[in-house]
């Protein structure tokens, strides 16, 4: 990896300046801390020996070198967040991807988006994603993808803590409808957790730069499901939700932000 190649994009705000800091290490050692690129080197995510391996491009570079920094920095917070409650918390793995990878909850293709599988404790990312991100969702900026990254390690801490099992027992012999809306709850809470990474990231480390909140609040509306229902010609039908509309998103981000308490995230309680 070269340094240089990544100055340019983390330049650009106080989020990237301060995680090229305390990301340098990072950067050098990725895979020593979490970091598994390989079946996105090695181009789908396919088996190794009937790949051919390619070279990342600057910009996929940059992106792979920001999303490992943004991780390690989300490993500090909810460390710090489990150790207070005398917890210890297991680190994610992270899997870069182009077009479809094969992960132990199956294989999935880029049109999926960012993912969680519990069954190995894996985040799932094709780095194509933020380019949907920018230019399909109109929600461009560091911070928007931050949230994105903080959001499917939100999955992870529920899994750590047995929300998801729960939620997928609660589930059983549910209707179609109730199990959607105990995804939404899932899924909100997810927000909620990005939120409160943000906030840590802000009020301990000062990462965040004027605008950036307003970044994360643009992607969670773009990426509401009432948002890409209309997007996609068809109707609003809040039974058939699994994320949460946009207004459902942006408040419980805020919810965990603003409060700065994991207490504060129990989407199941209202």
């Amino acid at each position: 990896m070269m340094l240089l190649q990544i100055l340019p994009m983390l330049f650009r705000s106080k989020i990237g300046r301060i995680l090229l800091v305390i990301g340098v290490v990072v950067v050098i050692g990725a895979k020593m801390l979490g970091i598994d690129i390989l079946p996105f080197l090695l181009g789908g995510g396919q088996v190794a020996d009937t790949s051919i391996p390619r070279e990342l491009t600057v910009e996929e570079q940059e992106l792979a070198d920001f999303a490992a920094v943004v991780l390690a920095d989300t490993e500090d917070s909810w460390r710090a967040l489990f150790t207070a409650q005398g917890q210890s918390y297991q680190e994610p793995v992270l899997v870069l991807f182009s077009d479809g990878v094969n992960s132990a909850c199956g294989m999935a293709s880029s049109a999926v988006g960012p993912f969680y599988c519990p069954a190995d404790h894996k985040l799932y990312l094709d780095l194509a994603f933020f380019g949907d991100l920018r230019k399909r969702h109109d929600a461009p900026g560091d911070f928007a993808q931050a949230y994105v990254i903080a959001h499917e390690v939100g999955h992870h801490v529920q899994t750590l803590l047995g929300v998801s099992q729960q939620v997928q027992q609660a589930g059983q012999g549910r209707s179609k409808a109730e199990v959607n809306a105990l995804s939404v709850r899932l899924e909100l809470q997810a927000d909620c957790f990005a939120g409160l990474w943000g906030h840590m990231a802000n009020t301990e480390r000062q990462l965040l730069d004027p605008g950036d909140l307003e970044e994360a609040l643009t992607a969670a509306t773009a990426i509401g499901d009432d948002r890409l229902q209309r997007e996609a010609g068809g109707r609003v039908v809040p039974d058939s939700f699994t994320h949460g509309s946009s207004a459902q998103r942006v408040q419980w981000f805020r919810t965990g932000f603003e409060s700065g308490r994991l207490e504060a995230c129990d989407t199941f309680a209202r």
